[in-house]
C-alpha cells in the first residue's frame, strides 16, 4: 500500500504543476491587458507604463510564471490588482460558505442516492421503482441553475418559507440564519448530484442481485435481506465507492456554480467578479484552490476505493 500511496502522490503532484501551467497559460492567452483594470479611458502613457509595471505586465511570460510558481510553494497566492489585499485571506473566507454547502449538499444527495437506488433496483419490476429509474434518467440533463430558479420561485416567492439568495453579513454567527441561507441551494445542488449517483447505486445493485454468490448464499439458507446485507453490501459499495470521489468533487463545482444563482458571498461570486474586473491574482487563486480541491477528492477517492476492496490490494502487490 505504501508504494501504491508514493506513485499516487507523485501523480497528484505532477497534474497539480500541469494544472498550474494550464492555468497561467490559457489566462494569458484572453484578450485585454490585466493593467487596464487600473486605468481610466483617458490614461496617459505614463500613466499606462506605471500600471502594467503594477502588476506585472511589462515582464515576460517565463519571469510573470517563475514569480507566480515561487509564491505557490510559498503557500502565497498574491495580491489583488483591485483591492491590494492578499488573495489567501479573501478565499479562506469565501470558503467558509462554499465547503459547508458543498458538503451539506453532497450528504444530502448520497442519501438521497441510496434510498432511491436501492428501491429502484429492488423494486424493477414495480410502477415506483420504473418511476424512480425515470426520473433519475431525466435528472441527469437538467441543468443545476434551472433546478434553483424553480425552487426560488417554489419556496421563496411562492410560499415564502425561505430566502432566496443572500447570506447573513456575520457569516456563521448566527447559525440558524446561515442554514436557512443555504438550504435552498444545498437542496438545488443535492436534487441535481443524486440524480447520477442514483444510477450508479441503481446499476451496482442489480449487479449484485444478479450475482452468483448472492445466490449461493440465498441456497445455503440465508434469507434475502441477510445475504444482501453480508455478502452484498461491500461489494456492491466498491463501484460506487469509485465514483464517490467524483461526484464530490462535481458537486464542489455545482456548488461554485450555485453560489452565483442565490447570490452566496462564496468562491463563485468571487470567482465571478475577478472574471469581470481583469484581476488576474484572484482569478488564479480562485482555479489553483479549486483545482487543489478537485484533485485531493479523486486520491483520496482512489485510496478508499483500494482499503475497501482487497483485490485491488492483491493486484497491486502481484505487480511488484
Amino acid at each position: 500500500m505504501i508504494p501504491y500511496l508514493l506513485r499516487r502522490s507523485a501523480f497528484l503532484l505532477v497534474s497539480f504543476f500541469i494544472a498550474m501551467v494550464a492555468i497561467f497559460v490559457l489566462l494569458r492567452l484572453l484578450p485585454g491587458d490585466p493593467s487596464n483594470a487600473l486605468l481610466s479611458v483617458t490614461a496617459t502613457p505614463e500613466q499606462i507604463a506605471a500600471a502594467q509595471a503594477q502588476v506585472g505586465a511589462d515582464r515576460s511570460v517565463l519571469e510573470q510564471f517563475s514569480t507566480w510558481l515561487a509564491q505557490l510553494i510559498r503557500f502565497d497566492l498574491g495580491e489583488s490588482f483591485i483591492s491590494s489585499l492578499p488573495v489567501w485571506p479573501e478565499i479562506a473566507g469565501r470558503l467558509a460558505v462554499t465547503v459547508p454547502l458543498t458538503l451539506m449538499a453532497f450528504g444530502l444527495a448520497l442519501v438521497i442516492s441510496i434510498v432511491a437506488g436501492l428501491v429502484s433496483a429492488i423494486k424493477s419490476d414495480r410502477w415506483y421503482g420504473i418511476l424512480i429509474s425515470g426520473v433519475s434518467q431525466l435528472g441527469v440533463a437538467v441543468p443545476v441553475f434551472w433546478v434553483g430558479i424553480l425552487l426560488v420561485s417554489l419556496f421563496s416567492i411562492g410560499l415564502r418559507w425561505l430566502p432566496s439568495s443572500g447570506f447573513p453579513r456575520d457569516d456563521w454567527a448566527h447559525p440558524t440564519d446561515a442554514l436557512r441561507s443555504l438550504t435552498l441551494p444545498v437542496i438545488t445542488v443535492a436534487l441535481v448530484m443524486s440524480a447520477s449517483l442514483t444510477r450508479y447505486v441503481r446499476s451496482a445493485t442489480l449487479d449484485v442481485l444478479g450475482s452468483d454468490y448472492l445466490r449461493s448464499a440465498r441456497a445455503q439458507g440465508s434469507g434475502h435481506t441477510e445475504a444482501l446485507w453480508r455478502h452484498g453490501l461491500r461489494n456492491g459499495a466498491v463501484p460506487v465507492i469509485a465514483i464517490l470521489g467524483i461526484e464530490l468533487a462535481t458537486t464542489f463545482l455545482g456548488a461554485v456554480v450555485v453560489e452565483s444563482v442565490f447570490s452566496l458571498p462564496g468562491l463563485g461570486s468571487m470567482l465571478l467578479k475577478a472574471i469581470q474586473q481583469h484581476d488576474y491574482p484572484n482569478i488564479q487563486g480562485v482555479l489553483v484552490v479549486s483545482t487543489l480541491v478537485v484533485l485531493l477528492i479523486g486520491f483520496f477517492g482512489d485510496v478508499a476505493q483500494r482499503l475497501v476492496d482487497p483485490r485491488l490490494r492483491v493486484s497491486l502487490s502481484a505487480t511488484r
